[in-house]
């Protein structure tokens, strides 16, 4: 991080120290356990160095698109009041949005989940072993893999956006992510082995020129 190689991302609650003068996002915790809630969400915010900082990524509700808007759209004028950009999480059914608030924020979080198109179900916050629809035994595919998210991806890119990929733990992954369109990911991909790990990430950036933050 401290020669450039890459960016960090960093949450209210992770408790690392950000490495002085690197390039950082700040999530919000809210994929997990870790939002500590509105007052310390913001408190954090503030608290933050600005000059370093890529982007804030307003509260959201993992896997659900309007509840997310619902959640975000009171905090990113007040992100951007900072003098920092202001992220909205794309959740499973962004697209379906009837009006998306373009100039509201300014860099799009592709998160959401694995999902069934044919049957609109959306595997549910917490499950992580579900691989198959449980209504027609289809097997569930990423939101962010699909069309959707390339589309959105593209008008983002149009309208001046920066796109960041959350979740991006392979190299096939990751190559998607720059194919189309997206300026920066994160994973925790370095994290699970960092000795072995480390130099795989690095090669994915030196090959495909994506920016990528581990954790801090």
């Amino acid at each position: 991080m401290t020669a450039g190689l890459l960016d960090c991302i960093t949450t209210p609650k992770q408790g690392n120290r950000l490495p002085e003068g690197v390039a950082f996002c700040a999530d919000n915790g809210a994929f997990g356990k870790g939002y500590p809630g509105d007052a310390a969400w913001w408190a954090w915010v503030q608290r933050l160095p600005r000059e370093h900082c890529v982007f804030v990524v307003a509260p959201d509700a993992p896997f659900d698109a309007l509840v997310t808007l619902d959640r975000s759209l009171p905090w990113l004028p007040l992100i951007r009041e900072l003098g920092l950009r202001a992220a909205l999480v794309a959740q499973n059914g962004f697209e379906h949005i009837p009006l998306i608030p373009w100039d509201e924020f300014d860099v799009l979080f592709l998160g959401g989940t694995l999902e069934c198109l044919p049957c609109g179900y959306v595997r549910p916050v917490g499950d992580f072993r579900t691989k198959r629809c449980p209504l027609c035994t289809r097997r569930l595919v990423e939101w962010k893999l699909g069309g959707a998210a390339a589309a959105l991806t593209a008008e983002a890119k149009a309208r001046g956006k920066w796109v960041h990929m959350g979740r991006v733990n392979s190299a096939k992954r990751y190559r998607y992510a720059k194919f189309i369109g997206c300026d920066s990911a994160d994973g925790t991909y370095i994290k699970r082995g960092p000795d072995v790990n480390l130099p795989k990430a690095l090669a994915w950036q030196h090959d495909h020129g994506l920016t990528f933050g581990g954790a801090a």
